[in-house]
């Protein structure tokens, strides 16, 4: 294989640190007891059981301490679990989990994906070097690009989607909490996935969005934030204010604090390792006591996808097995380093998300990366991504 860097996001933490330690041990004899619960297990369909019996497989294994697929629990996934509500929660979680990791390894594809990522808004208020939104063909307003999800379509997403993909993610191009909609959004989904993530740079973050947060099943919140140092922040996060993103952090941790004690929510800074100026442990000191996460993420090229020297690498892309997105404007994705939609697959707009994870078009692109033909497409023929 070539000597290019690749970025795998099945386990993209560069450094990840847990304020919270679990072991490990106690959590794979739990799991290893609750796949032994023959009633639990006989309320799943015939698709579910198949899936959790090949969990069963590999926790045995790694029981064992022998060879098993790469399916292994991570901090973070120890640390999901630990917030979950009983057997059948932690049972359908890791079939969903499952789905995520191993599903993109084989090149199984169910009827839905593992995970869906919906965009409430393309816009953002900040200009970060890395990232595509400093390409102002993008970012024009007369390049069709930019704006925000309408309530409506939102809901038909989220109507279709409940009970069939557990993992969602309200975010992608732009900050979600752009959208004035974002609240209606939120309480929408709650009570409705085992896995709901939002990611934002926290900028716009206040004491009514904070509460809807909190008083929804949100599972993971992810602050966006690369630096430590007030200066090299801004330097990266071009219109960020690190003291604004501090206080506005602190503000939400008071409010879980004083009004939702009981709530299991998990919070994590997560920078893009971008520079040598960058350092992990002044992160860890500024953000460990804040957060319960502090990460840093491989820089992977975003801001020039259409512009990169093509690679070698021939490898099929993962995120074609494990995810879609969803864009503000109803159009389905394979990936958001295609920031421009030139693998557009269709539209939500007169389709289901089933039609289109399974329609000619992604199935097409599937086979061109399996055939190791990746370099026929574009940005996969620069794309680092695996």
């Amino acid at each position: 294989m070539d000597q290019i860097k690749t970025y795998q996001k099945k386990d993209s933490f560069l450094k990840f640190k847990n304020k919270k330690k679990f072991e490990n041990n106690n959590i794979s004899i739990k799991i290893s007891k609750i796949l032994n619960d023959k009633k639990l297990i006989n309320s799943f369909n015939q698709n579910e059981q198949s899936i959790i019996r090949r969990l069963e497989s590999d926790f045995l294994k790694n029981l064992l301490k022998k060879n098993s697929t790469q399916f292994k629990l991570r901090e973070n996934t120890i640390a999901e679990i630990n917030s979950l509500d009983g057997d059948l929660q932690i049972i359908n979680y890791l079939i969903h989990r499952y789905r995520y990791e191993i599903f993109p390894i084989t090149k199984e594809i169910d009827k839905f994906p593992p995970l869906i990522q919906i965009e409430p808004s393309s816009i953002c208020n900040f200009r970060c070097v890395f990232c595509f939104e400093t390409d102002e063909t993008f970012t024009n307003k007369k390049s069709g690009h930019m704006g925000t999800m309408k309530l409506e379509l939102f809901k038909e997403i989220i109507d279709e989607i409940e009970g069939k993909v557990q993992f969602v993610t309200l975010a992608s191009r732009g900050e979600p909490l752009v959208s004035k909609e974002i609240n209606k959004m939120i309480n929408y989904t709650s009570g409705k996935f085992l896995n709901l993530k939002i990611n934002t740079n926290a900028s716009l973050l206040n004491e009514e969005k904070a509460h809807t947060i909190l008083s929804s099943n949100v599972k993971t919140l992810v602050f966006s934030a690369d630096a430590a140092d007030a200066t090299l922040y801004k330097k990266l996060r071009v219109n960020g204010d690190l003291e604004k993103t501090v206080s506005n952090i602190k503000m939400f941790v008071d409010i879980k604090n004083k009004h939702y004690p009981a709530n299991k929510i998990i919070t994590r800074v997560s920078g893009v390792k971008f520079s040598n100026e960058q350092n992990f442990e002044s992160m860890m000191k500024l953000w460990g006591d804040l957060v319960d996460q502090v990460a840093f993420v491989d820089y992977n090229p975003w801001e020039n996808s259409y512009e990169k020297k093509q690679n070698n690498i021939s490898t099929p892309c993962s995120d074609l097995w494990r995810r879609m997105f969803i864009w503000w404007d109803g159009k389905a994705n394979p990936c958001d380093v295609d920031y421009k939609s030139h693998l557009c697959v269709g539209n939500k707009k007169g389709n289901s998300v089933q039609e289109l994870w399974n329609s000619k078009e992604y199935n097409k692109l599937r086979q061109i990366h399996l055939q190791s033909k990746r370099a026929e497409l574009s940005p996969c023929n620069a794309c680092t991504v695996i």
